[in-house]
Order: C-alpha cells, then structure tokens, then sequence
C-alpha cells in the first residue's frame, strides 16, 4: 500500500495533475491548432470562390487578345505611307572631272495621317531642295549610277534629312521616282 500512495493512484491526485496540464500548456496548443484549422480552412474557401469566379467570369466576356503596336511585331506587313512627291525634278551635276549632269525625283514617305510631317515637309521644301542639291553634287556619276547603291543613297538621304532638316518629326523612307545620271562627251 506504500507504493499506492507513492505512485497516487487516487482520483483526487490524478485529476489535479491533469488540470494543471490542461490550464498550462496543455490548454494553448489544441486552441492554437483550431484557430490554424479555422484559418486554412477560410483561405481554401476564399480560393475556390475566386477560380469559380474567375471561370465564370471568363465565360461571359469574349475573348481578348492583344495586338502588337510596334512594326517590328505586325506579322509580315509593311506599314503602309503617305507621300510627300511635290519636291519636283532636281538637276545638279555630279563632283566628277568633267561633271555628269543627275536629274532625280525624289518621294518622301512619313507616317500615314501624320499632318504635322506633312505640314513641315512642305514648309521646308526649298531647304529640301537644296540639300537634295548638295547631296548629289558631292556623289560621282558611278556611285550614283550602281543599282546595288540605290538602297544605300536612300537610306543615307533619309538619315540626312531627318537629322538636319527635319526637326518636329521624320519621314520614314525615301523612294527615287526618276534618276538620271548624264554624261557629257
């Protein structure tokens, strides 16, 4: 009987343990684990509404799709201009020994709609001339004369009159409606 009352084997001793236990840290860690269970609970909730939502939502509207703006993105057409082709004929001569005479027509294009490129290149068209003029006269009748150049003259008369004429906007090509290059015998 010794060992009964050394092990407290009574009810009296074992529920006073036990209510020590359970008002300790007994008591803490099932109320932390509901709270942890409410909380999962109320976040899977709030996801299912959310993809039902969304799936709904997503069949009543039609489909969007986004369109690439840049010219590069455009799927293999080519921006489409407006032309600027009252420049008239320009005749110079070129910077050879004896001189050829070039005659050349020259189309400048610029975004299509764009009024105010339009507006600028028309009251620049005498400082357009006489770049144009100056451009031709410093070429040789070869340069001017090689269809493989063409492509080249073009782009280098683009880059020149959009850097030094131009100031407001750009035009975005430039085409050769005539190019004659003349010698003199």
């Amino acid at each position: 009987m010794a060992d009964d009352s050394e092990l407290n084997l009574e009810d009296g001793g074992e529920s006073s343990s036990s209510s020590e236990k359970k008002g300790g840290l007994g008591g803490v860690i099932p109320g932390l684990l509901k709270w942890i269970i409410i909380g999962l609970a109320a976040i899977i909730v709030i996801i299912v509404v959310v993809v039902i939502t969304v799936k709904v939502a997503g069949k009543n509207s039609s489909s969007i799709t986004a369109i690439p703006s840049a010219e590069e993105y455009v799927s293999g057409q080519r921006e489409i201009f407006d032309w600027y082709t009252s420049l008239g004929l320009i005749q110079t001569s070129t910077c050879d020994d004896p001189p050829a005479t070039v005659r050349v027509d020259v189309a400048l294009a610029y975004k299509k709609d764009d009024k105010a490129t339009s507006t600028e290149i028309t009251q620049r068209t005498v400082e357009l001339k006489s770049f144009l003029r100056r451009y031709f006269s410093g070429k040789t009748a070869a340069e001017l004369r090689n269809p493989n150049n063409e492509d080249a003259l073009e782009n280098e008369l683009k880059n020149g009159i959009n850097d030094k004429i131009l100031s407001s906007s750009k035009i975005r090509d430039v085409v050769f409606q005539t190019k004659d290059v003349i010698e003199q015998n």
